[in-house]
């Protein structure tokens, strides 16, 4: 009988998903992801079997927890204007965004899942920008959903790189808002 796992798998998945935001994938090394989680190497390949598998997990726990609460918190916004607003300020402004962000730009295009699970996390922004949007129009077509979650990405990276100000978040917020009115 093998010895019980000393640690709890989804305490270091949401650990290494905070690590790999910060870091990168590239910039976070096998010996980062053993001293910041505190498990032993050889725990960390059994369970997840490489660097890879670990940064998967944290993908998805990314996309699951911190992308789609997002999504789920535009949608529940959509019927008021200045709760919507305020949602995608904080987007702006949070670190939901930052491990799909950096997954999009780094490991999409040489991972074809990592770019699989990008394309669902924007697919799901879309989807949650367009019908907030769609509701605050009152009906119509709905407009570029596409271009809100683009637009939400873009500022995200401005303010990550801290070249950007208050002014400019909030006023992209709303540009963000009104991009998926009909």
């Amino acid at each position: 009988m093998g010895r019980p796992r000393g640690f709890d798998e989804a305490d270091a998945v949401r650990s290494a998903a905070k690590l790999f935001a910060g870091r990168t994938y590239d910039g976070t090394s096998v010996d980062d992801l053993v001293s910041h989680l505190g498990v032993h190497r050889n725990s960390l390949y059994k369970t997840f079997g490489s660097k890879r598998g670990l940064y998967l997990a944290a993908l998805k726990w990314s996309l699951d927890h911190e992308v789609t609460g997002l999504a789920e918190r535009v949608a529940a916004a959509g019927d008021r204007r200045e709760g919507a607003y305020e949602v995608l300020a904080d987007a702006v402004t949070g670190t939901e965004l930052d491990l799909v962000l950096l997954a999009a730009v780094e490991r999409a295009p040489v991972d074809a899942e990592v770019a699989r699970l990008v394309g669902e996390a924007f697919t799901a922004l879309d989807r949650a920008v367009g019908d907030a949007a769609h509701t605050l129009g009152k009906g119509g077509a709905r407009a570029a959903p596409a271009a809100a979650t683009a637009l939400l990405i873009g500022l995200r990276t401005r303010a990550r790189s801290g070249t950007t100000d208050e002014g400019i978040i909030r006023s992209g917020a709303g540009l963000a808002q009104r991009l998926g009115r009909p």
